[in-house]
Formats: C-alpha cells, structure tokens, sequence
C-alpha cells in the first residue's frame, strides 16, 4: 500500500469551515477546465470573485496554489501546483472526517455539536453571536447584509455587516443562511444611555453593563444586549459600573462573517 504524505500545517490553516467552500469549489473546477473564468461561471461566482478565493487561499496556504499555463491551442490557461492538489485531497479527507463524525452524533446532539464546531475556530474575536441572513441590500461594490440573533429563548438581537460584493458571492450569502458575526471587542463603542440623542442610526443598542474593567486606555465593559452578551470599550473614566444602562455602537464595517454551522 503506497504511504501518503502528510499536509503541512499551512495546508490545513487554508482549508474552509465546511464541504460547500466556494473556494475550494474554484479551486476544484480550476482543475477539471484549466481556466479561471470557467471555473468562475461553473460556480457561479463573478471573475472577480474567483481570484479574491484564489488569492485568500494562496495567503493561508503560504505558497502557489495555481499558475499559468501559456501557449496551446486554446492560448494557455491555469493548472493547479502541487500544493493545491495537496489541499484538495485533505479537504477531501477532512470532510470524510466530518461526515463520520456526524454520523456517531445522538440525533439529539445536533445543537452541541453545532457549538462544538464554532469552538473549534480560534479567534482574537471575542465578540461572536450566532445569527441568521435576514435580508441583503446591494450597493455597488458593496452589499448590506441584514442579521438576526437566533439564540434559544433571547429576544430580537438585529445588526448590520457590510462586505464586498465578492465575500457575498463566495459566502453564498441569503435570506435564511446561518452564520456567525464577530466583531473586536475595541470595535464596539460603550455610551451612557443618557447620550442616546447623539447614537448612530444602526448598529446601536441599548443594554445593561454587567463587568466593568476600567484602564487607562479605555474601560472595558461587559453588556448584555437582546439576548446576548457583548463586550466593548467606554473612554478612560467612564464612570461606568454594572447595572449602569448603556448603549452599544458599532461600526458595520467592524462587523466580519463566517458561515455557521446550524
């Protein structure tokens, strides 16, 4: 039996969170037509997109992932290096993995596991709120995307992210989608309450500071808001304390996406 080479460690850091990634998808059809464009077409992705998931790949997998094939009768094209053929074979493993997993699971065990596998994503984040699409709004090269909060028994939790147009199409973003929003904790500005007059229009919610953290660089609040916990900053001094009302703000660019798991 032929021995097969172990992945490196930057093969596995550019693998997705899951089967439907798109850009493995380009990646796997790069390989079976030797064209971008048509890999962009058969995934159903802008030109632009593809090369945004290329170049997100290269940067994770730290090497060539595709190079240009000059001359032919068709003029040249793409074809996939090494490496790239080595992250698809243990995106291929990875998913098998996955699947087995799944199938040793209770049936009762689907929202755990669903916890699990966001725990398994190590980030700087410390904001992250599992939510659902509600609605996308296109503008340009931009595109708004409306979410909801859907954890068990919490009140309405809605907020705004803004992405590209490509991180939409390669997400696969719609109405009814599962996805985790996270967000800095620096990112997200603590107000007193009594300055609502002066809030931003989105992204802004009232809440009730729960920790305090105070330094001279900023106070870090700890709010829970629609259900949720939140954790943000307030200016040096901020007289904040908990059971203090507060307000949150934050940015809708601040605001990243990931695909959920439920």
């Amino acid at each position: 039996m032929t021995a097969v080479q172990a992945p490196s460690a930057a093969i596995f850091d550019a693998l997705g969170h899951g089967p439907a990634d798109r850009r493995l998808a380009i990646l796997r059809a790069i390989g079976a037509g030797g064209s971008i464009s048509q890999a962009a077409r058969s995934v159903g992705v802008s030109y632009k997109a593809a090369w945004q998931a290329l170049d997100t790949l290269t940067n994770l997998a730290g090497v060539p992932l595709v190079e240009r094939a000059v001359g032919g009768a068709g003029g040249g094209g793409a074809r996939l290096t090494p490496a790239a053929h080595e992250l698809l074979a243990a995106a291929q493993a990875l998913q098998a993995a996955r699947a087995q997993l799944a199938g040793q699971l209770q049936p009762d065990a689907g929202a755990h596991a669903a916890t699990a596998l966001r725990l398994a994503v190590q980030t700087s984040m410390r904001n992250q709120w599992p939510c659902r699409v509600q609605a996308l709004h296109a503008s340009g090269p931009l595109v708004r995307v409306l979410l909801r909060g859907h954890a068990e028994g919490a009140a309405a939790f809605e907020l705004w992210a803004r992405v590209t147009r490509e991180s939409c199409e390669l997400l696969g973003l719609r109405a009814g989608l599962s996805v985790q929003a996270l967000c800095k904790a620096t990112a997200v500005r603590v107000l007193p309450a009594r300055q609502a007059a002066g809030a931003a229009q989105s992204n802004c919610w009232p809440g009730r500071a729960t920790r305090v953290a105070r330094g001279a660089l900023g106070d870090e609040v700890a709010v829970q808001v629609g259900g949720v916990q939140a954790v943000g900053f307030a200016p040096p001094a901020s007289g904040l304390r908990a059971g203090s009302r507060v307000l949150l703000e934050v940015d809708e660019s601040a605001v990243a996406l990931m695909l959920g798991t439920a």
